[in-house]
């Protein structure tokens, strides 16, 4: 039976080690320890569901309704969470509609109108206020999706699909401020939990949130995950009192700040690093600012789970209060 360890199934697959480590956390994903492997490996059964995991996920299926595939299959269970989605997509879909419609009849309007200058009562029309009075912001997820044509490949009908949903209009440009940190470093296996659990424990002990209510944690890949090594590493950072000493083996450190391209995801989506490289690669203001230090520490990003440090002073849950989390990628004016 072939088996396979967690490196080359990332790479096979384009999942994170981390997201592999959190589809068997949450039950969906099992790996094995045998012979002479120290460290995971994938038998040709979990090849299999992985694949099926990855495909539900390109269908906006969410994890807590993929795992009812493996952990509930009943037939009519899993028919009401394809019907739930559909719905969902349906409406969103018809608000998209909605407003395409509405904004070709404004420029209609605006094309056949005889006055130079365009006035703003014709955004304010009774017709067009009755269309789009249901609608609000909050409603539109989604980006507008290309028509498929009825004919060809499904497969790459749904990549189609996938490239344009995937394309970001929420990246935000932030300047991190110059702060001290308190950082763990940490190389081996499940190096986030190792190095955060680490933290967390300071962060307790130490009262750090009562010093520092403003205080926020970072983390990085260090170095990152390579065919050359058995094991990538994870270094945590919390901001501390400029003054404050941290107890060994953490140590202190001073970060200079810079200038960011922001985006948030919900905890685990880290695949959504490569739809933010895209937005900067695509961007006529910025570029990317990357550290000359490279792959050791991911090329200088961040990543900062918000609220971490009041959620580990509350004891509360290990995502937090809600899972977001920034990606930061240094950018610099073009």
């Amino acid at each position: 039976m072939e088996m396979m360890t967690i490196s080359e199934v990332s790479r096979a697959f384009n999942v994170t080690p981390r997201m592999l480590r959190y589809y068997e956390k949450i039950g969906i994903l099992r790996s094995t320890r045998v012979g002479q492997y120290a460290y995971r490996v994938y038998d040709e059964e979990a090849l299999r569901r992985l694949k099926c995991i990855i495909i539900l996920r390109k269908l906006r299926i969410p994890l807590r309704e993929a795992a009812a595939f493996f952990n509930d299959p009943e037939r009519m269970r899993l028919a009401e969470i394809f019907q739930n989605n559909i719905d969902e997509i349906e409406g969103e879909i018809t608000a998209l509609s909605t407003i395409r419609d509405v904004l070709r009849a404004i420029l209609s309007r605006l094309k056949n109108g005889m006055d130079a200058v365009p006035k703003l009562e014709q955004l304010c029309d009774a017709d067009v206020l009755e269309v789009i009075g249901p609608l609000t912001p909050s409603k539109f997820r989604l980006k507008e999706v290309r028509s498929m044509e009825s004919t060809g490949n499904a497969s790459e009908n749904v990549s189609k699909a996938n490239e344009t949903l995937d394309r970001l209009k929420d990246v935000r440009i932030i300047m991190l401020p110059p702060f001290t940190v308190a950082s763990y470093h940490f190389i081996g296996e499940n190096p986030e939990e190792t190095a955060g659990n680490a933290v967390d424990r300071f962060v307790r002990e130490g009262r750090l949130y009562e010093l520092k209510p403003d205080a926020r944690m970072f983390g990085f890949n260090h170095p990152n995950p390579s065919p050359e090594r058995q094991h990538h590493g994870y270094e945590v950072w919390v901001t501390i009192p400029d003054d404050m000493e941290v107890p060994s083996p953490l140590v202190k450190k001073r970060f200079n700040g810079g200038m960011y391209a922001a985006h948030t995801i919900t905890f685990p989506d880290f695949h959504e690093w490569e739809l933010l490289c895209r937005w900067v690669e695509e961007s006529d203001r910025f570029e990317a600012n990357y550290s000359d230090e490279g792959e050791e520490i991911m090329h200088g990003c961040l990543e900062e789970h918000l609220n971490w440090v009041y959620s580990s002073h509350m004891g509360w849950p290990e995502k937090g209060i809600d899972g977001l989390i920034d990606l930061l990628l240094p950018v610099r004016f073009k």
